[in-house]
């Protein structure tokens, strides 16, 4: 609509004019026409490009393995601890006031080593006095057993009556008994002078000092009485760890045929160092809150290397599967079905295979299935990978050793499956 003003009119002169149509129809069809188009192709590049032939006939790069036959042990992977072979309270035997310590917290001492010495005048005073009671009843035995043979002489010549005669030697030998006595006095006097001087009953490495020189200590049998020192025998050590009761077979026997051997890691700075320790003792019994048995390895522990207390990783092989395909944990997948396996064939064509899993060490499994040894089996790139179709091998590997305990520590954990080698 057009408004105009006309100035001669005096008043404003309104005309209404029609707009004109600025786009014509054929524009709309042209750019719906052109929409079309775009849209069309979006859709192709999206959905024919990704399933087409050029897509369907890409290779999948992959990394694979060598499956290889040979024993695999069955192992089981625990924490232990080590333990001292023996633990020593020193305590004192006899009362006193602590004179001296003759070693320092955290020395290494030998069986018959002097730790402490008690005050021991009071007991060499009683010792003495023992002795002299001794030494005075002695003199009063020889003078009776005298008497006693004198009155005998008289008797056989009918010079004084059968009571003079059993009186001498009843004397004689009450005196006798006297002396006995005394000697046993003497022997406890002398005894507890030597516990004024406390040694060392194993080899071992001393804890702190509990009771420091110039306390009065008591005897350990009397109320109140405490420790000085302890002492933990450190060489050899004990490694104590628990396994499932469910291993109980496996270990009795293993024990039977060859003994078991536990591998310990210590975890040394540069680098895992294991060793190896018999194990020479297996629990009586299992125990009821954690349905575990104990078994202990012992260990010379030379270098001083095990401390009381500590926690290592331990891996103890229990039995053997024989002539097992061994393939690398990497290989196997699990799905709906159960475990597989891809297997490249000699046409570079990835096949799938179910596979039945024995034994899992953490770097290795144990497998039965529709797999021979010396086939390729994808280790890596398994998501890419279509059954059927070709693939591209970019590095291949051998199955790592799996004839023997993997070292202690390593990362995983033993993984159980419905049927366990026996």
């Amino acid at each position: 609509m057009n408004v105009q003003l006309n100035p001669q009119a005096g008043h404003a002169d309104l005309r209404v004019e029609p707009l004109t149509e600025s786009r014509s129809p054929r524009t709309y069809i042209i750019g719906g026409v052109a929409l079309a188009l775009v849209l069309g192709g979006f859709w192709y590049a999206t959905h024919m490009t990704a399933t087409g032939p050029r897509r369907r006939d890409a290779a999948a790069p992959v990394k694979v393995a060598v499956a290889v036959r040979r024993d695999m042990a069955v192992i089981e992977h625990t924490i232990g601890t080590v333990v001292p072979n023996s633990t020593v309270q020193i305590t004192a035997r006899v009362t006193g006031q602590l004179q001296s310590a003759h070693f320092k917290e955290g020395d290494l001492v030998k069986r018959g080593d002097l730790l402490f010495v008690i005050d021991p005048r009071p007991y060499q005073a009683a010792l003495d006095q023992a002795l002299a009671t001794q030494a005075r009843d002695q003199a009063q035995l020889e003078n009776s057993q005298n008497d006693a043979r004198r009155y005998a002489t008289l008797f056989s010549q009918n010079a004084i009556s059968t009571q003079q005669r059993d009186l001498a030697l009843a004397t004689a030998r009450a005196l006798q008994a006297t002396v006995a006595a005394d000697k046993a006095a003497a022997d406890m006097a002398r005894l507890n002078l030597e516990y004024t001087r406390i040694r060392s009953p194993v080899n071992g490495k001393t804890g702190p000092m509990l009771v420091q020189p110039g306390n009065m200590i008591t005897a350990s049998s009397s109320v109140g009485a405490s420790s000085l020192v302890t002492i933990n025998e450190i060489q050899p050590v004990k490694i104590s760890f628990s396994l499932p009761q469910a291993d109980l077979p496996r270990i009795q026997g293993m024990a039977k045929r060859r003994g078991l051997t536990a591998t310990v890691n210590l975890h040394d700075v540069g680098g895992d160092a294991n060793i190896q320790a018999p194990v020479d003792f297996i629990g009586n019994a299992v125990n009821n809150n954690t349905g575990t048995i104990e078994l202990r390895a012992n260990f010379p522990n030379t270098d001083s290397a095990l401390v009381p207390g500590q926690l290592v990783d331990v891996v103890v092989a229990l039995s053997e599967i024989p002539n097992s395909i061994v393939v690398p944990r990497d290989a196997v997948n699990t799905g709906p079905d159960g475990q597989y396996v891809y297997v490249v064939n000699a046409d570079g064509v990835a096949e799938q295979r179910s596979v039945k899993l024995l034994f899992d060490d953490s770097v290795n499994d144990a497998v039965i299935g529709d797999l021979k040894a010396g086939e390729k089996v994808i280790v890596d790139g398994q998501l890419r990978v279509i059954p059927g179709a070709k693939v591209t091998i970019t590095k291949s590997r051998g199955a790592e050793d799996a004839g023997a305990p993997r070292p202690a520590g390593g990362k995983g954990k033993r993984k159980r499956t419905a049927q366990d080698a026996g």
